[in-house]
């Protein structure tokens, strides 16, 4: 059979990791085995529904004929919904000028990507972290890449991105993370937003400068005494060179609802729009609408989000406490405490240990078939996010878990690490 010839970009495109695994496991899934699938960062609307007003005025916005185009910025009574709910929740303000929506974050980052960044110019991003390496290649630019680590739960470091930003384009980072659901401490992101301003004091008139895409997505999402910080509160000058990437898709877990926006300088907002409006990629005017209704009522924000958070960090909890009795039964097992997002950092240390029909565990790839096929667990390792393919490590996604679950869940790993020697 002949090879069709398409595209660079079409040839060389990676496909996505995740969605690789989920193939197996819907698969498996298929065949009648029991999997505990903890891969997708998206929720089972039976376990966690989206607010009942949110869904209300969504069916009512409908009823009400709102299947037009909406304008390519977003509708203005939503814009300025955000610019309210934006300022009394983060105080940071943003006028409707300075917003742009879309259908969800994703093609907010790639609008972000192609306005800023041209064939060959330096980006600089931490792994593991969501799809960052995708979007360079689409762009073609200079992969420079941050290696974070578990004494940092994970979170890059100023120190870390220090050298890395002379000459540099853009900065790419998500708090909180994703994979890890870690955050930035108030003092580190400090040092970072220092080193972006102290860069572009350096650059010329009519030079480039170093813009920071701040992935905020998790913002609502904390859990215990974890506080969220962002760029713009911590050094205001900062605004000149931000674009925060936001959206309902996981603070009310939307994910279907596809509304989203990026907060930027209008001037790169314009240029954004022009983008996104080539690919038609518009939160559909129903939801728009409805969003806006939402989040205008701040009690019924409130309301939602204080049983939504208590509920992720229940689950979080639970698991994270479970992984770490396996660890003080001598398992070579780790989690991370649960800091915010619906992400639990888990360790699986098991390369070199042989299992009780005498196959050697010799990669962490046959450490996660292992998990899979004997545990049923399934969690994607942070080789699928960017670090190395050795890398004991994995993302643990809780948005699909029922709290009953749990228990026989750790059970099962805990019979499977049984029987390794």
């Amino acid at each position: 059979m002949n090879t069709i010839k398409l595209s660079h970009l079409a040839e060389t495109l990676i496909p996505s990791e995740i969605v690789r695994l989920g193939a197996t496991i819907k698969e498996k899934i298929s065949n009648g085995e029991q999997v505990y699938n903890f891969t997708v960062g998206d929720f089972d609307p039976k376990i966690f529904p989206i607010p009942i007003q949110l869904k209300d005025n969504i069916n009512e916005a409908y009823e009400d004929g709102y299947t037009n185009y909406p304008s390519a910025e977003g509708e203005a009574d939503l814009r300025a919904a955000i610019s309210t709910f934006i300022e009394k929740n983060e105080g940071i303000s943003y006028s409707p000028s300075e917003i742009l929506v879309s259908a969800g974050g994703r093609p907010l980052i790639y609008a972000t990507y192609r306005a800023i960044v041209d064939k060959g110019d330096k980006v600089v991003y931490p792994i593991p972290s969501w799809n960052n390496n995708h979007y360079v290649h689409f762009t073609e630019g200079e992969h420079v890449m941050v290696e974070a680590t578990e004494e940092n739960n994970f979170m890059p470091t100023a120190d870390q991105l220090a050298p890395l930003l002379s000459g540099a384009t853009l900065l790419a980072l998500c708090s909180p993370l994703n994979p890890t659901g870690t955050t930035f401490t108030k003092e580190e992101l400090e040092k970072i937003c220092d080193l972006i301003l102290a860069e572009n004091e350096k650059r010329q008139a009519g030079e480039k400068k170093l813009y920071l895409m701040y992935d905020q997505i998790y913002w609502t999402l904390t859990h215990g005494d974890t506080q969220h910080y962002n760029p713009v509160s911590l050094r205001p000058a900062m605004k000149l060179y931000t674009i925060f990437i936001d959206g309902i898709s996981k603070s009310f877990a939307a994910t279907g609802v596809r509304v989203g926006w990026a907060l930027a300088p209008e001037e790169l907002i314009v240029k954004m729009k022009g983008i996104s409006g080539h690919i038609g990629c518009w939160a559909p005017m129903a939801e728009q609408k409805a969003t806006a209704k939402f989040l205008n009522d701040q009690s019924v924000v409130v309301e939602y989000l204080a049983q939504f958070k208590g509920q992720l960090s229940e689950i979080l909890s639970n698991i994270h406490n479970g992984f770490m009795s396996l660890k003080d039964k001598g398992f070579n097992v780790n989690a991370i405490a649960p800091q915010a997002a619906i992400y639990l950092t888990v360790k699986i240390d098991l390369v070199g240990k042989t299992t009780d029909t005498g196959n050697l565990l010799d990669t962490q790839q046959a450490v996660t078939t292992y998990i899979l096929n004997e545990a049923q667990l399934a969690i994607v390792p942070f080789s699928s996010f960017g670090a190395s393919n050795d890398s004991p490590w994995y993302r643990l996604s809780v948005g699909r878990c029922k709290k009953t679950q749990i228990p026989e869940m750790l059970g099962k790993l805990e019979s499977a690490l049984k029987r390794l020697k």
